[in-house]
């Protein structure tokens, strides 16, 4: 055996002894520590990383209910947002031919809606650009989605920006349960990406959202040029926003934004990320969001085995998603059944 060779094998030793490590930590309802997550997130070796993708398929066999939850989404209010977020096609800071409306037309929302609740898919999220959502705006989104949520049945969320206790209890009173509030990446990472509002003004919102009772849907999106260690701080992070929904994006670099011409990251990097959120957070819903067509069908298998359990379907924003009946065929797959993880409230 060969120096070199002998050190493949005591490295990959050592990350299979860390992942089993971690793994019994979090099967006896223990929380892994940040020098655990930075380790997983940082695993090198072909070994460790499948050792890893074993270990969450475990976790969530042990922690999830055995349902794939599906909900769909509509662009509520498109482009002039005013901040600068470097992946984002709807800023206007970049020039990306995004189309842009104030409001959706309310009829196309319903019927949206409608079609969802006819597919089984029974949560719809309004998601709006800019930076908030506020005033006689707010007040005649929140109309809308009362009349979408008493027609169709639907159970309807709200990603309305940075909002304040105030504007968040306009929304629980039309009945909204769930917010979203995507914390993007990690705070040592989110600094490069935008500067028109910070990581604390995100917890701001989730903090305020919680405090109503609201449930908070907080995620982001990997391939932004982060580091393997950055996307363990990220998960690390998503802790304190307590969410019970993880949405995991995967850059599209769009024509137009800084982030263009940003080297796409692999199918694997993608399923440890997955892995890893799943051992980060034991019970929370992963879902599948915006990204998913450069992914194949193994890759999708493969991040669904290691605890991905959700996904938004339908048309995402400015790209593309899948379709529910894709959707369908996957979750079976991978060993879920279909099924609507009602709210906790």
């Amino acid at each position: 055996m060969t120096e070199n060779t002998q050190q493949k094998y005591t490295a990959e030793e050592a990350e299979c002894r860390l992942v089993a490590e971690c793994l019994a930590y979090v099967l006896t309802g223990k929380e892994l520590s940040e020098e655990q997550v930075y380790g997983l997130a940082e695993l090198t070796t072909e070994a460790g990383r499948r050792a890893l993708e074993d270990a969450a398929a475990q976790v969530q066999a042990r922690f999830g209910n055995g349902l794939f939850d599906m909900c769909s989404i509509v662009n509520a209010r498109s482009g002039k947002c005013p901040e600068n977020c470097k992946w984002c096609a709807q800023s206007a800071h970049y020039s990306t031919g995004c189309e842009t409306y104030d409001m959706v037309d309310e009829a196309e929302a319903q019927a949206l809606a409608r079609g969802c609740a006819e597919h089984g898919i029974m949560r719809f999220s309004y998601v709006a650009s800019g930076r908030s959502v506020r005033g006689k705006a707010l007040d005649a989104m929140c109309a809308a989605m009362r009349r979408v949520k008493d027609s169709t049945g639907v159970s309807v969320c709200a990603s309305l920006g940075l909002l304040g206790r105030e504007e968040l209890a306009k929304l629980k009173e039309i009945g909204l349960k769930r917010y979203h509030c995507n914390l993007e990446s990690a705070p040592s990472h989110f600094p490069t990406l935008c500067t028109t509002h910070t990581i604390e003004d995100k917890m701001a919102t989730i903090d305020a959202a919680h405090s109503l009772g609201l449930e908070v849907c907080s995620g982001g999106i990997i391939g932004m040029g982060e580091t393997a260690r950055q996307r363990g701080e990220f998960a690390l992070l998503l802790r304190r926003a307590r969410p019970v929904s993880i949405p995991i994006n995967v850059l599209c670099p769009i024509p137009g934004t800084p982030l263009a011409d940003t080297p796409l990251i692999s199918e694997d990097e993608i399923v440890h990320t997955a892995a890893l959120f799943r051992m980060v957070h034991p019970g929370v819903q992963l879902r599948f969001a915006g990204g998913r067509q450069r992914i194949s069908r193994e890759g999708q298998l493969r991040c669904m085995r290691a605890g991905v359990n959700g996904a938004i379907v339908g048309d995402l924003l400015t790209t593309i998603g899948s379709t529910v009946a894709a959707d369908r065929d996957l979750a079976r797959e991978a060993g879920y059944e279909l099924g609507y993880e009602k709210d906790s409230l």
